[in-house]
């Protein structure tokens, strides 16, 4: 029995001592084993997670070597001095702990940041990271502003028609995408947009989804309150930004992280419309240095752990207007 199987017996005997302590009263036990579940159940999750971290913090020669981090190594005896370069001894405290450098270093982040030459001079991984940043940012502006409009027009203008749009619109999302490669590549071509980040926003700036989850929540939006902006003198497109947006807040932040994540994890598209190396992504930076880190594999998967950040950050930031915001529209029809 290993260390895992002792601890998950030591909490689950707690629970059932805790039972036949007071067996006529055993709400507090089943308590008890709820949380438990769920504290077990995020270790769980956050595992591959700390996994992540540990495999790109690790030196290449250790990183087959353990499941995590190496053990802690514990510091010798303070009478124990350690030679510096300068032939100075330098006395370790011994309540202190410490990885060896040789095992856990920054190694894989310096090689991932060090300038790489190509046909267009040297390009730093940070140029990548900043070019996903504009990609998904723009692609994330776009679709929220032109998707809210046509929701908008949907849900509060009545016209002919209106019906025969949706119904459209629902059919085309029928479509799989990759269907459409080859047509879109031929009109880029054409249009002379390869290898420009306009065959990627233009195209991607209007998401049928999208209008279909802000026609759902504006829907909720009451008419009075639109009839009295125009009654106070208010044009449509006021109506629209400073009355029905504010109002649909929480559709938008979840919008927002949805169209963020598409775009930040786009892979096809930005492999088949960009050529130029300094004009690529972090998906497809990563897809290649699957086949050049080979040998090294703790570079990529620091660039993995990097490039989850941004995404994390932006889902614990709207992670409450997320929830409420997918749950909005859900009412009405």
């Amino acid at each position: 029995m290993n260390g895992i199987h002792q601890t998950l017996a030591f909490l689950f005997g707690i629970g059932l001592l805790l039972f036949l302590i007071k067996p006529r009263r055993p709400k507090f036990a089943f308590t008890y084993l709820r949380y438990v579940i769920l504290a077990l159940t995020g270790v769980l999750m956050l595992t591959p997670f700390f996994w992540l971290i540990a495999a790109a913090l690790k030196d290449g020669q250790v990183l087959m070597e353990y499941q995590f981090f190496p053990p802690i190594k514990w510091s010798a005896s303070a009478k124990t001095a350690a030679p510096t370069g300068n032939g100075e001894a330098v006395h370790v405290d011994p309540r202190m702990t410490y990885f060896n450098k040789d095992t856990v270093n920054l190694k894989n982040f310096r090689e991932l940041f060090r300038p790489k030459q190509t046909l267009r001079g040297k390009i730093t991984f940070w140029r990548h990271l900043m070019n996903s940043l504009f990609y998904a940012s723009t692609a994330t502006i776009l679709q929220l502003f032109f998707s809210s409009m046509g929701g908008y027009a949907l849900a509060k203008y009545h016209f002919r028609g209106r019906k025969l749009v949706m119904y459209f619109m629902l059919a085309s999302m029928m479509i799989p995408g990759i269907i459409l490669l080859a047509p879109m590549y031929q009109l880029m071509f054409h249009l002379n947009w390869l290898d420009s980040y306009k065959a990627l926003l233009i195209p991607g700036a209007v998401s049928v989804f999208g209008i279909f989850l802000f026609r759902q929540a504006i829907l909720g939006v009451p008419d009075e309150i639109i009839e009295a902006g125009r009654v106070d003198g208010c044009g449509e497109f006021s109506i629209y930004l400073r009355l029905v947006m504010p109002l649909v807040r929480p559709m938008s932040a979840a919008f927002c992280l949805i169209s963020f994540m598409g775009a930040w994890n786009a892979f096809i598209g930005p492999n088949i419309f960009l050529q130029a190396q300094d004009k690529l992504p972090l998906t497809v930076v990563l897809n290649m240095y699957i086949g050049e880190y080979s040998q090294d594999y703790g570079i990529f998967l620091a660039g993995t752990l990097i490039a989850i950040i941004p995404p994390a950050i932006l889902f614990l930031a709207l992670q409450k207007e997320f929830i409420s915001g997918l749950t909005s529209g859900a009412i009405k029809g």
